[in-house]
């Protein structure tokens, strides 16, 4: 089956939101092994939403669409499909009982037009909103189906994933077990990635092994089909305990875990407690783990020390110190990580310095950085990072090189388990 995903929005084309819905209802189509060729992005113009509609009939079997289903009179998806198909446009009473009682919780008026998001095309599975008011579609003829989808990704993603996708294999007349398992790494780059793992891409069968990278981070999608789950489960664990050979230094976590989770669950686990002094990154690193539910159990606070004078008078580093190394140094980075760890104390404590950019900063050029880390009843380490990114990118992927050495250094400790 091969997929096309059209995103309805004049706001998508004029660049005020980003079309991130497309990027994961194809990660999503990929688990089952639905191929998507185009992603697609209209206006809120009915005429030219008609003519992608065709030319997408024309090249896939399965056509989703997201956005167009709310109660303006831009929202024209379900109007604009159900003339292209010949169909009515009928009132769910589940759906508007559903809107009706969610203006009621929320102690506003309900207008005339907000009856508009119950209406679905005849015929049509609708897919339950659980997060929002405009019910979902699936609709199937001798030649395409087609999924309608709310805009706003809170909405569209569980839909998606808990509505739709439970009914596509039905579509696809298998009734093979398809599971998908994520490895995620951090500190090894796509193209050496792939070159170790080289001859596992070129002869793969079942299961498939696919590459992706973002952000900073790589993944490896591992996707088996069989009969039963355990068997489906047995061929996954089987190419994964390879990889692991291989690369398995530089993994971090699966599925859904990103890099703060997943320290996050290594400190809670082990009753780690962690503190941060930073300096270039000005709090980022505390942000990015308080972003975390439940990162309150292991992170006690911080400070931020810009300037060499709160390092000295406030976080208690000492002077002598920074006159013989300079402020963007292993030496300060360390005894940074040490200070806040004894200040707020905590089981480790970090350290965070550099030149940010796009200039250097205590004679060193932009891009500098060293990380400091504290651990009770071992000599603080540092690590060091020539970044060459802008000033902000450089600052979140010195916070996410934090995160990935403590979670090494925590790993090769002893401290924790992967």
């Amino acid at each position: 089956m091969k997929a096309e995903i059209i995103a309805v929005g004049s706001e998508l084309l004029l660049g005020q939101i980003s079309n991130t819905n497309a990027r994961f209802i194809s990660s999503q189509l990929a688990e089952l092994g639905i191929d998507v060729y185009y992603h697609t992005v209209v206006g809120d113009n009915p005429n030219r939403l008609l003519d992608s509609i065709k030319i997408a009939e024309g090249r896939a079997d399965l056509l989703i669409f997201t956005g167009g289903l709310g109660p303006t009179k831009d929202d024209l998806t379900k109007e604009t499909i159900a003339n292209h198909l010949n169909k009515k446009l009928v009132m769910d009473d589940h759906a508007l009982i559903y809107i009706e009682d969610f203006f009621k919780r929320m102690n506003r008026e309900m207008t005339e037009n907000n009856k508009k998001q119950a209406l679905v095309l005849e015929g049509c599975t609708v897919l339950p909103n659980k997060h929002g008011m405009a019910p979902g579609m699936l609709l199937s003829n001798e030649k395409h189906s087609y999924i309608l989808l709310p805009g706003p990704p809170k909405e569209m993603e569980p839909m998606f994933q808990f509505e739709a996708k439970p009914l596509l294999p039905k579509l696809l007349n298998e009734e093979t077990i398809i599971l998908s398992h994520v490895i995620r790494f951090y500190g090894i780059g796509e193209a050496e990635l792939e070159t170790k793992v080289q001859d596992l891409l070129e002869n793969q069968t079942n299961p498939t092994l696919a590459p992706l990278a973002s952000d900073g981070e790589v993944t490896l999608r591992l996707t088996a089909k069989s009969d039963t789950e355990k068997d489906a489960w047995h061929k996954i664990e089987t190419l994964q305990a390879e990889i692991l050979q291989r690369v398995g230094n530089f993994v971090y976590g699966y599925n859904n875990d990103s890099l703060a989770s997943k320290l996050r669950e290594l400190l809670i686990d082990n009753n780690l407690t962690i503190s941060a002094a930073e300096s270039m990154t000005a709090g980022l690193f505390q942000s990015e783990l308080a972003e975390v539910p439940g990162m309150g159990e292991a992170l006690v606070g911080g400070m931020i020390t810009y300037t060499e004078k709160i390092k000295v008078e406030q976080l208690g580093v000492k002077q002598q110190l920074l006159s013989d190394y300079g402020v963007v140094s292993s030496q300060c980075a360390e005894e940074m990580a040490v200070r806040i760890k004894e200040k707020f104390g905590t089981n480790i404590g970090i350290g965070i310095t550099g030149a940010a950019g796009p200039d250097g900063h205590g004679g060193q050029p932009a891009g500098t950085v060293w990380i400091g880390i504290a651990l009770d009843q071992m000599a603080p380490v540092s690590y060091k990072l020539s970044l060459t990114g802008m000033r902000n990118t450089n600052r979140l992927r010195a916070v996410k090189f934090t995160i990935h050495y403590l979670i090494r250094l925590l790993r090769e400790e002893g401290i924790a388990k992967i």
